[in-house]
């Protein structure tokens, strides 16, 4: 059984669509980054997850239980980190979670907890003067109280310094490999592309794609730069002219040669080490998972540094 099924999902709020045939499978065990602009239908669809929402048409299930029918149920197995979330002023750290434990007859123990989120040395302050990192650190620990089947992260990253940003990364890839499964909506693009084994993109409330990262790379193409240091540099146009180059342009003494995968990425860098040049270094980067969105939602703007790409310097040994 999936950890989480959306069946042709829609959710309409008057004359406006907000979620419009939404379907989508989230196995259990798997790290799911949720992606999109401001607008897309990311948060409509996670309220829907908790039944906070009931659907316009369609089905929702987390573990097997409907999500309208029987959301008491799916509160019980699933932890929930809101975006900007609101903590209780006057209760301490530790009251807080202790008070979360009893919403789940829980039995944790709340140093354990704050131990884990980095908190324990605040145990005992009430959350009042806690500064945003650690509001979300301890609505992080909130969240991971009762051992949950399934996480459900809503921007977890917010607030948080690069040392937290770690720690969380941390404990989403602990959360996994104990089977639980982690889905997140995030507009760290670099912290859902370090953690997540598949992500969904949605723009207008509808599915844009759902794929690896890896799978993202060869359905939005991959480009080659090669910088090459050279009098004259090799001939643009005959670049231009090998299949699966997209564009050759010249930018500070560099060559930019943009391809659209990785096999026309080695028949440009072929026909660089074929010409009469010589060759001192060869760099290889992957598209950033910021590039790859942009060209699933429809940025004019080519990626500019798209998977798989390569930097190579080279100094003429005579003319073309």
């Amino acid at each position: 059984m999936p950890a989480i099924t959306i069946d042709s999902l829609r959710k309409e709020y008057g004359d406006a669509v907000a979620v419009d045939d939404l379907s989508l499978t989230v196995e259990r065990g798997e790290v799911f980054g949720f992606l999109g602009p401001n607008g897309a239908g990311k948060s409509t669809t996670i309220d829907t997850l908790l039944g906070y929402v009931r659907p316009t048409a369609g089905t929702v299930t987390i573990l097997g239980h409907d999500a309208v029918a029987e959301s008491r149920a799916i509160r019980q197995r699933v932890g929930v980190l809101p975006d900007g979330y609101a903590l209780y002023e006057r209760l301490t750290a530790r009251e807080h979670l202790k008070l979360a434990a009893s919403f789940r007859a829980a039995d944790d123990d709340p140093e354990a907890v704050l131990e884990r989120v980095g908190l324990v040395d605040a145990a005992d302050r009430r959350a009042g003067n806690f500064s945003k990192g650690m509001t979300q650190r301890l609505a992080l620990g909130m969240a991971l109280v009762g051992d949950p089947d399934v996480l459900l992260f809503d921007e977890p990253s917010t607030g948080l310094d690069p040392t937290g940003v770690a720690e969380l990364r941390r404990i989403v890839a602990e959360e996994a490999a104990g089977g639980t499964t982690v889905f997140f909506s995030s507009h760290d693009l670099a912290q859902v592309e370090a953690t997540c084994d598949r992500v969904a993109i949605l723009g207008d409330g509808r599915l844009l794609a759902v794929d690896t990262v890896a799978g993202l790379r060869d359905r939005y193409g991959a480009s080659v730069t090669l910088s090459i240091e050279a009098t004259p540099l090799p001939d643009s146009d005959v670049l231009g002219s090998i299949e699966g180059v997209r564009g050759v342009s010249l930018e500070d003494d560099r060559l930019v040669c943009r391809c659209r995968d990785a096999e026309s990425k080695v028949r440009a860098l072929r026909a660089v080490f074929d010409a009469d040049v010589e060759v001192f270094d060869v760099d290889t980067e992957s598209a950033s998972l910021e590039d790859l969105f942009a060209a699933s939602v429809g940025d004019d703007a080519p990626p500019s540094a798209s998977a798989p790409s390569a930097t190579v310097t080279a100094e003429t040994g005579g003319t073309q």
